[in-house]
């Protein structure tokens, strides 16, 4: 599906079904995948609206909605997206997933590897369908309050430390969701495995520079058309 199919399928309406009630019952039936704890904190929130949202290149073509529940007052509001959970690409080769809820799946997966994760990521099933089919979507705050260094402001010594960071982070997801003593004798002690990396990210980079201009040669020679969505 492309952007502008994307756009014009967040545009359309299903008709004879009251979304709000459907959203009210859906959040309603989310709270309870979570913790005692936090689902005591969500239940101090109320429904007020939600708006579809148009999704990134990875996910287009899932539905994805953003909704806004309000606490004490118009001035403590929480942002909750959900978003459409699918089967895993790798399900047609490694065997069917343990969990027979998609969204849940996806929630499994995050809590497993993340060191402090969302503490309203939950699932849900809609059985009726927003659009008359049964979808499983995942939970999650639409802004977790984490923050991110910005790259094109460090200095070369601040990229290396943040390099490094990035890189724990990842193996420590490894070592918790895999088999951290297999995958610790599979790297050894020396650095061909580091050096293996450093040569395939490089050839990525070069790659998606490559790929990059042809897709603008193409766009300059009208064999793709570009343009811009409002």
């Amino acid at each position: 599906m492309t952007q502008q199919d994307a756009y014009a399928a967040a545009q359309e309406t299903t008709e004879g079904t009251d979304l709000e009630a459907t959203f009210r019952n859906l959040i309603r039936q989310y709270r309870g995948s979570l913790q005692s704890d936090r689902r005591a904190l969500l239940e101090r929130y109320s429904f007020v609206d939600m708006a579809r949202k148009v999704v990134g290149v990875g996910s287009v073509g899932t539905r994805c909605w953003v909704v806004l529940l309000v606490g004490r007052d118009e001035d403590d509001p929480l942002l909750l997206q959900v978003k459409e959970a699918t089967q895993s690409v790798h399900a047609e080769y490694v065997g069917r997933s343990r969990y027979a809820n998609q969204g849940q799946r996806v929630v499994a997966g995050q809590r497993l590897m993340q060191a402090a994760g969302d503490i309203f990521l939950g699932w849900q099933r809609n059985p009726a369908g927003i659009d008359g089919v049964t979808r499983d979507f995942y939970v999650r705050q639409l802004y977790d309050w984490k923050g991110i260094a910005v790259a094109e402001q460090m200095i070369p010594d601040g990229m290396l430390r943040f390099g490094e960071l990035c890189g724990h982070s990842l193996a420590r997801s490894h070592a918790r969701s895999g088999d951290r003593i297999a995958i610790a004798e599979y790297l050894g002690a020396g650095d061909v495995f580091d050096q293996a990396m450093v040569q395939f990210a490089e050839s990525y980079a070069d790659q998606n520079e490559r790929d990059q201009a042809a897709l603008v040669d193409a766009v300059r020679t009208g064999r793709v058309l570009a343009a811009t969505i409002p």
